[in-house]
């Protein structure tokens, strides 16, 4: 019998949901998808089949919590997808700490230690944690499996995964941990399609959320974000590499408090603060603003300056792999990159680049650049569906059963 793997990613105001239907073998098929959005404003709930159609919808003239918005989800899956059962559930979570190195099932102990994470990634990692809380509530048998966006990078070499801070700062969580590793593991396991040979690679996931991350043999070995997702690169709202002692002087001044801070470096600071027009590249690229145009140079520089480090680290480039919204979208933004990446051996090829690849990158380019389509939520199933069939086959060894 098929079975049906959910896939969530919960949100402080928003829960982004898809549903697998896997029947044998390592195909996974995607049943539906949407969106419980804006829950603390004007909620509404949308559902759509594999081709984009809207096939269902609710929405509250108040806000919501979660429990409320999975409660309804649940039961539309229940009516509407429920010839194909519900085997597990599968989310995203942003920190796995020191003690989740790779996807994991949970209990109600691993939600305990994870809600405890919360003080390293405050932004999203309670939201994700009580979503999980919530279907353990409303499904109280039904499988769950965490995929962290740290694991990927727990294969750094340890000076990338270090500061220059005492012992006892560093046992406090303070290291640099990486995020966005679901979608470099998306990445590093779909590239050997398009670039066989490709061994030293440089990834730049470039959302709302940015980052970039320099692979090597298929492991990480150095990404931008570090301790908190604000780290490296400037994204939509948020700052990127800022000195620690300018945050120090703006608590110091009296500006901000903790709170406020926090606000300022996740919400109103990036493209939104450089450009104070928007923190959407589109809206910036089509802006005549000066203010506009610098925030997308500075963008543009960021990621170029990391490029080089990172070619450094990696002892030359195969392969540059564009990839999330602004990276699989933004021509302009591509052809500045790897207009600056030529010294590397990066052949540009403009009207590749104006198609959105997905090869960018002349024949003859010894460095090969690609526009990638990301999909976290396939990652997040496939490891939730090869958790639960090992949890399984353990089970029928250890009471000598036949596995179904």
């Amino acid at each position: 019998m098929d079975k049906g793997i959910l896939v969530l990613n919960a949100g402080s105001s928003s829960l982004k949901f898809a549903l697998y239907q896997h029947g044998g073998g390592e195909k996974l098929d995607v049943s539906c998808h949407g969106e419980i959005e804006a829950m603390m404003t004007a909620p509404r709930f949308v559902v759509r089949d594999k081709t984009g159609a809207e096939i269902g919808a609710q929405s509250w003239p108040k806000p919501i919590d979660a429990e409320t918005g999975l409660r309804v989800l649940l039961d539309w899956l229940n009516k509407n997808r429920g010839a194909v059962p519900l085997a597990a559930c599968g989310h995203r979570l942003v920190q796995g700490g020191e003690r989740y190195h790779g996807p994991a099932l949970v209990d109600a102990e691993a939600l305990d230690y994870l809600d405890g994470l919360a003080m390293l990634e405050p932004q999203h990692q309670p939201s994700e944690v009580e979503g999980m809380r919530a279907i353990a509530r409303i499904h109280p048998e039904l499988p769950q499996v965490a995929v962290f966006d740290t694991s990927f990078h727990r294969a750094m070499p340890e000076v990338s995964q270090i500061y220059a801070v005492p012992k006892t700062v560093h046992d406090a969580g303070v290291k640099h941990w990486g995020y966005h590793g679901t979608s470099y593991d998306y990445i590093n396991r779909t590239l050997p399609h398009y670039d066989a040979g490709a061994k030293k690679v440089i990834v730049a996931h470039l959302g709302s959320g940015a980052s970039m991350c320099a692979i090597l043999d298929g492991k990480s070995i150095a990404t931008t974000m570090g301790f908190s997702g604000i780290e490296g690169l400037p994204m939509g709202t948020r700052s990127g590499a800022i000195d620690a002692g300018a945050l120090l002087y703006l608590l110091r001044r009296g500006f901000y408090d903790d709170k406020s801070l926090q606000h300022m470096l996740y919400e109103e600071a990036g493209l939104k603060g450089l450009s104070g027009i928007s923190n959407d590249v589109r809206t910036l690229l089509a802006s005549n603003s000066p203010a506009a145009k610098l925030a997308i140079d500075y963008f543009v520089h960021r990621i170029v300056y990391f490029a080089g480090a990172y070619a450094a680290l990696l002892g030359g480039l195969d392969a540059f792999v564009f990839t999330a919204g602004i990276g699989e979208n933004a021509a302009p933004i591509r052809a500045a990159v790897c207009a600056r990446l030529k010294w590397l051996g990066l052949d540009f090829d403009a009207a590749a680049n104006a198609n959105n690849g997905p090869r960018l990158s002349t024949e003859s380019s010894t460095v090969r650049a690609w526009v990638i389509p990301t999909d976290e939520e396939i990652m997040i199933a496939r490891h939730t569906l090869a958790l639960i069939e090992g949890a399984a086959a353990d089970a029928h060894a250890q009471f000598g059963q036949q596995a179904p």
